[in-house]
């Protein structure tokens, strides 16, 4: 088979190159970047679609399945620079660890003579939470995560790492505070409770995600609960590891009655939710057996 090579922006050609039908996206990306290397980017910064405007084909897609045919053209996009996705991850989840635990251990830094002021179990507790969440989330990202992109553009991890500190250091700030007023210690135990349950299920679904795909695969199957108790909220909701985040970061403002927290578990629920949806819609598309009772992310609403 043999397709042209269009540079989408300017729509100039940048030649012809002759593969077999069976060839998926991923592995035409890296034909198209060692033969046009003056032409077009690095294979990681391609996008490849059938329109100068049109979606972005998926790596697993296979030109056969696709029903081009001799002749057809393929558009090249350039991404712009990108990075890995594990150096992203990484960078979000260590700048708040540290950017807490400065708070945390040399208040003297932020608040000055007022440090000199005793701080309450309760801010001892948080900061345990937010060490413990970021910790699992660095190892995750290092031993359990299998993603399904090797790169994203550069400027996530500006747009990543600037939410990320940004909201750790105004959630630092009022809960290492001197004067921070702590709520009853029933409050806070119960919400202490609830939060290591939800971390625990984050991480138990983290790992069902991971058995799903083979190493060095990108095989998609329908998640489903592997008999961890924690896993079956997969019966009810596409997204489970995203409604224990949110759960975990609601116990987390319950436990601390600080605002700042809560605005910073809204903004994620705002943003997971976003994500769940594509996901469910994305499952449902690709999988005809897909169960209907599933929700995106929360159980009978949403």
């Amino acid at each position: 088979m043999e397709l042209e090579i269009v540079n989408a922006k300017t729509s100039k050609t940048c030649g012809k190159i002759t593969v077999p039908a069976d060839t998926d996206i991923a592995h035409l990306r890296q034909l198209i970047s060692k033969k046009f290397r003056k032409e077009t980017p690095s294979a990681d910064r391609q996008s490849l679609r059938l329109e100068p405007r049109g979606k972005a084909l998926k790596d697993t897609d296979t030109l056969h399945g696709l029903k081009l045919r001799t002749g057809d053209k393929v558009y090249v996009k350039d991404l712009g620079p990108q990075i890995g996705w594990k150096t992203v991850f990484l960078a979000e989840y260590a700048g708040p660890l540290v950017v807490y635990l400065l708070f945390y251990t040399r208040p003297e830094l932020v608040y000055g003579k007022d440090a000199t002021v005793p701080i309450s179990l309760t801010t001892h507790i948080a900061a345990a939470c937010y060490t413990v969440h970021y910790v699992k989330r660095l190892l995750e990202t290092i031993f359990v995560h299998r993603f399904s992109h090797s790169t994203m553009p550069l400027r996530n991890l500006f747009k990543n790492c600037s939410y990320y500190w940004g909201f750790t250091a105004y959630v630092s700030y009022h809960v290492n505070h001197p004067y921070f007023t702590s709520p009853c210690m029933c409050q806070v135990w119960a919400a202490l409770a609830l939060f290591a349950f939800c971390e625990l299920g984050n991480f138990s679904v983290h790992i069902a995600l991971r058995n799903l795909r083979p190493p060095g695969t990108k095989v998609r199957r329908i998640p489903v609960p592997d008999g961890n108790p924690l896993t079956n909220l997969f019966r009810m909701v596409s997204c489970p590891n995203y409604t224990y985040e949110i759960g975990a970061w609601l116990s987390f403002s319950i436990m601390t009655s600080c605002l700042s927290a809560l605005l910073f578990a809204f903004a994620g629920a705002f943003q997971m939710t976003v994500w769940a949806l594509g996901k469910h819609r994305n499952y449902r598309k690709e999988f005809k057996d897909y169960p209907k009772q599933r929700r995106a992310i929360f159980p009978f609403i949403l």
